[in-house]
């Protein structure tokens, strides 16, 4: 199999020194890969340190400046729109790879329909990311972040730009997650690397990052709609085939950003765990109840789960079966359709309208 090509985009504002670090790991680490270095308006001391790094690697970078700073996302927008390589992964200067981590990458972007694949992270500036099931190394989830990404080349050169004009972080990346979804592309975290991150350096006041997220999560909800938390009860009864069904219909949820906790007897949790439906999704926890008195137990854990998320949803699991002591619960056959029907792949026209182009901003080095 040939190797594939990759480009590694860093967008830089600043702190030279840490940018330098990140840069010479990643020389280090990334054999044969192209940098795509974006000075994203930093100060004459950073930006000459760009340009000479990037002139001293010849045909292995491109450096791309900008008078001001036109944004994260943007930045990243002008680099992936002069990435034609196989892959494009996107480091933020705050991130420090480490030997194995593009391969392991790579390693996880060959699953078949995987389009888009982040690593775990650690340190004092590490993102939020759900955990992973224990001992899976590699599972489908919804929550990514520009620290570091991987994106197939012939993804982004199908889906075009990351929205610009929404925040630089969670809601944009959920709303190119579900374009990517429409298009039939998954979204996977890898464990078999875990990279440093320190903390990076915020740019505005904190006000407007405030304002900036409220709307943008206002646009990622009228165009795919809100996300939810369901519980969701299966029978003593329920079946392995039963089972099957339901988590197809609930990994489909999941991938659209909603999240299951799945109430199971021992014996089901068993089966999950055997066949592996434990490790699907991050945006799917399996809760084993007790074998003793599970109906207590059951009781309970409706309790912690209206108490800590008050708006979730209970569902039960099995057609046929009632959820103890509750009247009026839904099936998941009732919701199914809202999880598997077709979902669309083009913005709306707000979401489109809130969008910039800053291109004439950048000039290529």
């Amino acid at each position: 199999m040939p190797t594939p090509s990759v480009d590694i985009i860093v967008p830089v504002w600043n702190s030279p020194f840490e940018t330098r670090a990140c840069l010479a790991a990643i020389l280090e680490h990334s054999p044969g890969a192209r940098l795509i270095i974006v000075d994203n308006g930093s100060s004459r001391e950073t930006g000459l340190m760009l340009e000479e790094f990037s002139e001293s690697l010849g045909d292995r970078a491109l450096f791309i400046s900008s008078d001001r700073n036109v944004g994260l996302v943007p930045a990243i927008n002008i680099a992936l729109s002069r990435s034609d390589s196989d892959y494009a992964v996107i480091v933020r200067p705050h991130v420090m790879v480490s030997a194995g981590w593009l391969e392991a990458l790579l390693a996880a972007a060959l699953t078949p329909r995987a389009g888009i694949v982040s690593p775990l992270f650690h340190g004092p500036g590490a993102p939020g990311m759900p955990a992973m099931t224990r001992g899976c190394t590699l599972i489908e989830t919804f929550y990514v972040s520009f620290s570091t990404l991987l994106i197939r080349g012939d993804l982004h050169m199908l889906l075009g730009r990351f929205t610009e004009g929404m925040d630089s972080g969670e809601w944009c990346l959920k709303e190119y997650v579900r374009r990517a979804l429409a298009r039939g592309y998954h979204t996977l975290a890898t464990a078999k690397i875990s990279l440093a991150c320190g903390q990076e350096t915020a740019f505005g006041s904190e006000q407007r990052r405030r304002e900036t997220t409220a709307e943008s999560k206002r646009l990622f909800q009228a165009q795919w709609g809100h996300q939810h938390e369901y519980a969701v009860y299966f029978d003593v009864e329920s079946t392995p085939e039963v089972l099957e069904g339901a988590l197809e219909v609930i990994l489909a949820g999941a991938r659209r950003g909603h999240r299951f906790t799945l109430l199971m007897h021992r014996s089901q949790a068993a089966e999950c765990k055997r066949r592996g439906w434990n490790g699907l999704h991050t945006g799917i926890i399996v809760d084993q109840l007790p074998l003793l008195m599970p109906r207590r137990a059951l009781t309970r854990r409706i309790a912690e789960i209206r108490t800590t998320a008050p708006e979730s949803i209970l569902v039960r699991g099995s057609e046929g079966y009632g959820f103890p002591g509750i009247d009026g619960v839904p099936a998941l056959t009732d919701l199914a359709p809202a999880f598997t029907t077709g979902i669309p792949a083009e913005l709306t026209p707000e979401l489109e309208a809130c969008t910039d182009d800053f291109r004439n901003s950048f000039t290529a080095g």
